[in-house]
């Protein structure tokens, strides 16, 4: 099937606004994710497109054992969390999370308006989300598919 470009704002999100298990997904309410590069079936990294409503963040606080990921705003004022640190973001800032580093990371919108930026991260297998202010823990299994424990191992 021949590709062709698309406004980004066409793609529609998905039907379900995020992966992580109930008692935790609530946290995100208020982000759509618009996968860029699903919709052109790229499968060695991700691209979104994400809006976080006034008060909704990116994700819980986290950080990758073995995922890169990179972030470029385009629109409002979000606030970067990194470790316990905050800093306030600005359109056309941009920043870098390396896997392995320790640094864990989240947006949040504690403005009145819209954020909008893009995030992309690769998609290396076997890759390990720790989440430090929460008992979870991520693993990227075979497949491309998101496995959510306790971070005792239990499940869900």
């Amino acid at each position: 099937m021949k590709q062709l470009p698309i406004a980004a704002e066409s793609i529609s999100p998905p039907d379900v606004p995020t992966i992580l298990p109930a008692p935790l997904a609530s946290r995100v309410a208020g982000r759509t994710k618009r996968k860029l590069g699903d919709h052109f079936g790229l499968t060695n990294f991700g691209v979104n497109l994400t809006q976080l409503a006034p008060g909704s963040a990116s994700a819980l606080l986290h950080r990758h054992s073995r995922q890169d990921e990179f972030i470029y705003v385009l629109q409002g004022k979000p606030t970067l969390r990194l470790n316990d640190e905050e800093h306030l973001l600005n359109p056309g800032d941009c920043m870098g999370f390396k896997a392995g580093s320790g640094v864990a990371h989240q947006l949040i919108n504690r403005s009145n308006e819209l954020v909008i930026y893009i995030e992309i991260g690769d998609r290396s297998a076997d890759d390990e989300v720790d989440y430090p202010e929460d008992d979870l823990k991520a693993v990227f299994a075979s497949g491309g598919v998101w496995k959510f424990t306790h971070k005792d191992g239990s499940a869900y």
